[in-house]
């Protein structure tokens, strides 16, 4: 076992580690003016509900699921040459010394078919996805300080296009764009008297505030309460989701009360967004049919992003104008007496909508808290009202896509959509939007953080999952690379260090299009634990910031000490892999053992595997070494903290 060394992660660690220094607390005020510029509070009733507008002249329309949106078409041109530059300065960081890459960028640069596109997706499993992603993110974020020396791969998130999350993941991605595009570093450390990241109290006792902490706790639901009071009494159904992303709003965004009339369309008119500077976000949820409790692989899976929400899956195949779905539409229009409504797309109903597994989890933790009684008796009536099955369902009433596409959406005559977590289906990792043909990847850096194994580390369930539905109809012509079985990622470890499929791209010969190459980093032990239950509540900072460093351990392979100190020069091959193909070039040796070493060979080893239990690639961090891992993805873990040494070095 090895001691990482320090000339990147010293810097990183230093800017992800508590801020202790006058300079820093300086630096982290003039950010808090600059996170202020951020997604909007849109909702034209000033509040939670959504309200009746004026239509425009161009009255709001769905539309089918043939091509992009205009919106993201006009969007593409814009960002994709802004990848350009980013894209150049990230292939000269990566020291791939037998092949110019940046120079093949640079001189490709209008030529946008081979002008690598790249895509981050982001897995659930409650926070603990959401500090592993934050790990990745910072370690791909050249704002990051330290994340462009040797053995960084600072700059892959400015040359990335789209950046999709779910349930816990996009907690992440929300809460990045929520707060115009922050760092991982800026959320972490957070604003004076802001529970943003603030993860110490649980979501069920509400922020720290001064005072009586039981009577803080029962303000905090009173507020929760009357925000989603106000949507009801609008005239709009509530269900256990509103109040669940009414809470997680106030740990993810920095605004009063979590910012209850913040709208996700919103990020579309943000000017970090609107001028490209960022990539897309998108979050995933699935559809649960009507009369049905199962969700299977032949769901429909729904996307949001900052124009739209809807489906390319061949049941729907249409997309509804996010900033309008609260409007009566019928059969894909609003009929001329009807009128228009804003504000339905709630940010943090569509968060809580991607995350609603955890309905269930709000609901069990009731008599545990000091949630008030005038609280619990409205979860209750909303459960009388419902079946105790459908807990976990966020109720999109009026169905945008009501008496659209009647042949195949199951939900065509429901007044209402339900949608479910979007790891329902068991693709727990949001590739669906990335691997559409239309969008056009080359790869995708798949961050898995998903609880597989009896201790909660990933076994890329996930990614057999997506592999499946390709070879289903409903993949409607999509493609994803084959993936082998669990026992298989275990014994041969591939959920041990980064693996690529799709490499050899004859397997696809069949296929209307290559797919993108996946980069698959899952979740394991660098210089944490970070198997921690997907269900715990609570984390202290140092807790927190253990797991966000062991994230971008694993992003990094520790700095590239792990096992490879050409890992940087491996991503970039993975990068540039489709767009050599396309252009006949050969990216020289350095790629080829790249390929040689991550790249899985179709191998199997299908041995039954017992306990999977990792140990630590790198030495334990002081904290880390008293963290107790026991129990079940299902049941949660006992999760002990005796160290009170803090996770990260500070300069």
């Amino acid at each position: 076992m090895r001691f990482l060394p320090l000339p990147l992660l010293s810097l990183i660690s230093a800017a992800l580690g508590s801020p202790t220094s006058d300079a820093l607390l300086a630096k982290a005020a003039v950010e808090a003016v600059d996170v202020l510029r951020r997604a909007a509070p849109d909702s034209p009733s000033g509040n939670y509900a959504p309200a009746t507008v004026d239509c425009p002249s161009d009255r709001p329309t769905l539309r089918a699921g043939g091509a992009l949106s205009q919106s993201e078409q006009d969007w593409l041109r814009t960002r994709r040459a802004k990848t350009v530059d980013p894209m150049i300065a990230f292939l000269r960081n990566c020291n791939l010394t037998d092949f110019d890459a940046a120079a093949y960028v640079t001189s490709n640069s209008q030529n946008f078919s081979v002008v690598p596109n790249i895509g981050i997706a982001v897995s659930g499993g409650g926070y603990r996805a959401l500090m592993n992603g934050a790990g990745f993110i910072a370690a791909a974020d050249s704002r990051v300080p330290g994340s462009t020396d040797a053995g960084g791969i600072g700059g892959l998130l400015q040359s990335s296009t789209y950046l999709a999350g779910l349930s816990g993941g996009g907690w992440l991605v929300g809460s990045i764009f929520a707060n115009n595009f922050s760092t991982v570093v800026q959320l972490r450390d957070g604003y004076q008297d802001s529970a943003l990241w603030q993860f110490s109290n649980s979501i069920f006792e509400g922020p720290k505030r001064r005072g009586i902490s039981v009577v803080n706790t029962v303000e905090y639901w009173d507020d929760i309460k009357d925000q989603v009071d106000e949507k009801r009494d609008a005239g709009y159904d509530a269900s256990i989701t509103d109040y669940w992303g009414r809470a997680l709003s106030v740990q993810l965004i920095n605004a009063t009360d979590g910012g209850p009339a913040y709208t996700f369309s919103s990020i579309a008119d943000s000017p970090s967004f609107s001028g490209a500077d960022t990539p897309m976000p998108i979050l995933v949820a699935d559809e649960r049919r009507p009369n049905t409790q199962i969700i299977s692989l032949n769901s429909t899976v729904y996307e949001f992003n900052p124009w739209e929400m809807g489906s390319y899956d061949p049941t729907v195949f249409g997309f509804a104008p996010i900033q309008y779905v609260g409007s009566n539409f019928s059969g894909g229009v609003i009929p001329s007496d009807g009128h228009c409504v804003r504000g339905f797309d709630s940010y943090s109903f569509v968060m809580g909508t991607s995350s609603s597994l955890f309905n269930s989890f709000l609901l069990q933790n009731l008599s545990n808290t000091s949630i008030p009684s005038v609280v619990v008796n409205a979860l209750d009536a909303i459960l009388e009202d419902i079946d105790r099955d459908d807990d976990d369902i966020a109720a999109w009433t009026p169905n945008p896509f009501y008496h659209f596409s009647n042949d195949t959406n199951a939900s065509a005559d429901d007044e209402q959509l339900t949608l479910v977590d979007g790891g329902s289906d068991l693709q727990n990792i949001p590739l669906h939007p990335l691997i559409q043909p239309v969008r056009g990847l080359d790869v995708i850096f798949a961050v898995d953080s998903s609880a597989d194994t009896t201790y909660s580390w990933p076994n890329a369930t996930a990614l057999r999952a997506t592999y499946e539905r390709s070879l289903t109809s409903i993949a409607n012509g999509t493609a994803f690379p084959r993936v082998p079985d669990a026992e298989t990622f275990i014994n041969l470890g591939l959920n041990r260090r980064p693996t690529f499929f799709g490499c050899d791209t004859s397997e696809f010969s069949n296929a209307s299009f290559v797919p993108p190459l996946i980069v698959y980093l899952a979740n394991t032990p660098y210089t944490a634990m970070s198997n921690v239950s997907t269900f715990d509540p609570s984390y202290t900072d140092e807790e927190r910031n253990a797991i966000i460093k062991n994230g971008l351990n694993v992003a990094t392979m520790g700095n590239g000490t792990a096992s490879d100190p050409e890992w940087t020069a491996c991503v970039a091959c993975a990068v540039l892999s489709r767009s050599l193909e396309r252009t006949n070039t050969s990216a020289g040796p350095t790629c080829q053992r790249c390929f040689d070493r991550y790249c899985w060979n179709g191998t199997t080893d299908s041995t039954a595997v017992g306990s999977y239990e990792p140990t630590p690639i790198l030495s334990l961090d002081a904290l880390s070494l008293g963290i107790s891992t026991y129990g079940s993805a299902a049941g949660g873990l006992v999760y002990g903290v005796f160290g009170l040494a803090a996770m990260f070095l500070v300069l």
